[in-house]
């Protein structure tokens, strides 16, 4: 039913959650796992481009591969995961990584956002409901620190 699984990751502590969905997922289903880190640049664009502009992106792109790197670390050794980084909207490079990787699901975890914050900007994970053409499954994700140990969390990364 699900042959490709694609699992979005900012590389938090709820990871490991996800994780447990689609291993159990991508095992029922024998299907290939797709793991994407996308480099959010709308956050960064009111930033000077000056040289320490490709700083801030080289650190962003390391932070991307730690975080795949950790996804690699805690999947069952029999899954095998393609990643991939990207850049832009993280909802709008989730949706269309799924489209153009033909990508039947994804498992992407939720953060609790409340009050004005979610009023105004919504969550990625909400975006990516609205907007995916195949089935989203959201995880609920705590974010403490206790849910993914500190040789797991990638260095650089808020937990």
């Amino acid at each position: 039913m699900y042959d490709r699984i694609l699992v979005p990751t900012d590389g938090s502590s709820g990871t490991r959650a996800v994780l447990t969905h689609v291993e159990t997922l991508a095992t029922t289903h024998d299907s290939e796992m797709h793991a994407l880190y996308v480099v959010d640049t709308g956050r960064f664009s009111t930033l000077p481009h000056e040289p320490t502009w490709e700083s801030v992106t080289d650190s962003l792109h390391r932070e991307g591969e730690m975080a795949l790197d950790m996804v690699e670390r805690l999947v069952a050794d029999d899954l095998t995961v393609t990643r991939a980084t990207a850049e832009g909207s993280p909802s709008r490079e989730i949706v269309d990584y799924a489209s153009q990787h033909g990508c039947d699901l994804i498992v992407m975890g939720t953060h609790g956002r409340g009050g004005i914050d979610r009023l105004l900007l919504g969550s990625v994970a909400e975006r990516v409901v609205r907007s995916a053409q195949v089935p989203v499954v959201t995880v609920p994700v705590e974010t403490t620190p206790q849910d993914v140990s500190e040789d797991e969390q990638p260095a650089g990364v808020p937990q």
